[in-house]
């Protein structure tokens, strides 16, 4: 069991690091007032209307960085500060969200198939440490609680890693979009494009750690079956 442990420190102290640079440089680019002058909502309202998306609302939403598209009320929701805003962070991020009301319009393939994962995913991360639980008590009985559990953990895993090219094109979209619309001038695009970076970052950083504890669990099936 140290190894999970190790894993599970290892990855939450790089998470730690990533989330702290994040926050970082989001003040940082907060701080520089938008050319254009636009707030985070309207940048939203802006893109949406651009690319002929209709039904779709921008809301706000208390918190920081608690910014998100629901596809199932078709809400771009965008936390307090973005929403009122006028910087090149509040820029990336609103249209970083409508990145994702883009891909829903359009039937973005990995959008849709993370989507169809969402039920699957809720009810096994309801019960897979316990039954890996279960599994790791029992190894030496039967590994079909823990097998059980391994499958359930990948389904997860590969949430992750199916999140990772949503989130890559939402801002690749985003990008684009706020260049052509003349939106941020060059530097606040150099801005808005390291946010965004960072921002990935820790949806890769949370697959990697995901992996890496999967590949623990298999180790553990593995030798029992040895």
């Amino acid at each position: 069991m140290l190894g999970i442990y190790f894993i599970g420190i290892l990855f939450m102290l790089i998470s730690m690091g990533v989330s702290a640079r994040l926050k970082s440089k989001f003040k940082k680019y907060s701080q520089t007032p938008l050319s254009s002058g636009l707030s985070g909502r309207e940048v939203a309202e802006m893109m949406l209307h651009d690319n002929g998306i209709t039904d779709v609302k921008v809301m706000s939403v208390a918190g920081r960085l608690t910014d998100h598209y629901n596809p199932a009320d078709k809400t771009v929701n965008l936390s307090e500060y973005v929403y009122e805003a006028r910087s090149a962070a509040a820029a990336a991020v609103a249209a970083h969200e409508c990145g994702h009301a883009v891909q829903h319009a359009r039937a973005y393939s990995f959008l849709k198939f993370r989507s169809a994962m969402v039920p699957a995913l809720s009810i096994a991360s309801r019960y897979m440490q316990w039954i890996i639980l279960i599994g790791i008590l029992m190894i030496q009985t039967t590994p079909v609680p823990l097998a059980i559990g391994v499958a359930l953990f990948g389904l997860t895993t590969l949430f992750s890693f199916v999140t990772l090219p949503v989130e890559f094109d939402a801002s690749k979209r985003a990008l684009a979009w706020i260049d052509r619309r003349g939106i941020v001038t060059t530097q606040e695009h150099d801005m808005a494009k390291d946010a965004l970076k960072w921002a990935a970052l820790t949806y890769v950083v949370a697959a990697l750690g995901s992996l890496a504890t999967l590949l623990y669990y298999v180790s553990l099936l593995m030798g029992r079956r040895d």
